[in-house]
């Protein structure tokens, strides 16, 4: 018997506290099986998401909640004591009115959500903190993933924080800054030789060899990916409790966006905001944008690419998710784009000099798509929008190196400011 098929007749019959998680659904045909480390569903071979039952959930009862995620803990597939145990605690990150980027676009009313505030200064440390609280629960030992570089951070800092021993498997050719802020964690990380998606078939074949590895986007998957709709919650509730008309959000394996959109409808189903109609958009760059390319050519299959762009956080050439991202925005009506790596950089310094905000390319990405949007018509510049800003600028500084620097040297003199400055 496999490590796999153990751990899988180990857990089948136990009873977990992973609050109002209860049980495993397929994504396709709809099969139910009881919550484990699971995350392929074997007899449609469709990925497994997690259904609840939910209890009644009150809107005092989050507010008067910890400035956390675990605020919405009756909402996530997490034990119902997910607080007292050591974690990030990342979340309750800022939602700022961004009127200068509103006015530089053309449109009436823009919101940035910005992600780089989280401990490891990006959305990661969200879904890492829930696979974490999942994975201690299923009794794994060791923290692992596959990652392009904020997951590979946001791991490193969960499992010391939790005690646990590390093991983060990236590109060789990650960004240095990447490599460094999950080194100094002092897990086992290691440099693959290869991309994104040789790197996650390596993960996925460990996982199966080391039981008490668990492997946050590979065999917790279910729960970890949970993690994104807290995104979903916190804009609804710093909006005053109301979903916003339109939302843009970066695509790498497409998760994130679908996990927004089941944010937003299970809001709605616990009857914490009114049901209203909203659009999401996905980002892509233009050197990795297979889902784009599908949407664009109105296809269902999304044909896997080898990635060739400085959005490296976004460099996965087959998003596990990438259909159900074109079932998300085709039922809401939204739209995917793609953006070359220049009209990455422009997006990177137009927030920076509008809105104060430093984003790493996956930011770029996400408002250039955005102003390409809204010259093209696909985004109403009259409805209220989010744009999902997920990581920090100083993670992705290489990008910029050759386009932006100081104006001028001068000398320690004023007549050699003012001269530089034509004044």
């Amino acid at each position: 018997m496999t490590a796999a098929a153990r751990t899988q007749s180990e857990t089948t019959d136990r009873k977990f506290d992973l609050g109002p998680a209860a049980e495993l659904v397929s994504k396709e045909e709809g099969h139910r099986q009881p919550l484990a480390p699971e995350f392929v569903c074997l007899e449609d071979f469709s990925p497994l998401e997690v259904a609840y039952d939910f209890g009644r959930v009150r809107r005092e009862d989050i507010e008067s909640g910890p400035r956390s995620i675990w605020r919405y803990k009756n909402l996530l597939p997490v034990p119902s004591d997910v607080e007292q145990h050591p974690n990030t605690d990342p979340g309750c990150t800022r939602l700022v009115r961004a009127d200068a980027l509103a006015n530089a676009l053309g449109v009436k009313r823009i919101w940035i959500k910005d992600d780089t505030g989280n401990p490891t200064h990006s959305f990661k440390d969200r879904v890492v903190a829930v696979a974490l609280a999942a994975a201690r629960e299923f009794g794994f030992k060791v923290l692992a993933c596959p990652s392009t570089g904020n997951l590979a951070n946001a791991v490193g800092a969960a499992a010391a924080r939790a005690g646990w021993d590390s093991v983060v498997l990236v590109p060789s050719s990650l960004e240095r800054a990447k490599v460094l802020m999950t080194a100094v964690y002092d897990g086992s990380l290691l440099a693959v030789d290869g991309n994104y998606d040789d790197v996650n078939r390596l993960a996925t074949e460990l996982a199966g060899e080391h039981e008490d590895w668990a492997f946050v986007n590979v065999n917790v998957r279910p729960y970890y990916s949970e993690g994104s709709k807290t995104l979903a919650f916190e804009v609804a509730e710093q909006l005053g409790w109301r979903i916003p008309e339109q939302v843009v959000v970066p695509i790498a394996s497409g998760s994130q966006l679908t996990k927004v959109d089941k944010g937003f409808r299970e809001l709605g189903e616990v009857g914490l905001v009114e049901q209203s109609p909203y659009r999401i958009f996905g980002a892509q760059a233009t050197g990795c944008s297979p889902v784009a390319d599908a949407y664009k050519q109105n296809h269902d299959v999304v044909q896997p690419v080898r990635p060739d762009t400085i959005a490296r956080s976004l460099a996965i050439g087959a998003p596990a998710d990438g259909p159900y991202v074109l079932d998300t925005v085709r039922r809401t009506n939204g739209a995917i784009e793609d953006v070359s790596d220049e009209e990455v950089v422009e997006g990177i310094r137009l927030l920076a000099r509008t809105e104060g905000i430093f984003a790493e390319t996956a930011g770029g990405v996400t408002v250039a798509t955005t102003k390409k949007l809204i010259e093209s018509g696909q985004l109403d510049p009259d409805s209220e929008t989010v744009l999902m800003i997920t990581g920090d600028g100083l993670k992705t500084m290489d990008s910029l190196q050759d386009h932006v620097g100081p104006k001028a040297t001068v000398a320690p003199n004023t007549e050699a400011v003012d001269e530089a400055l034509n004044l």
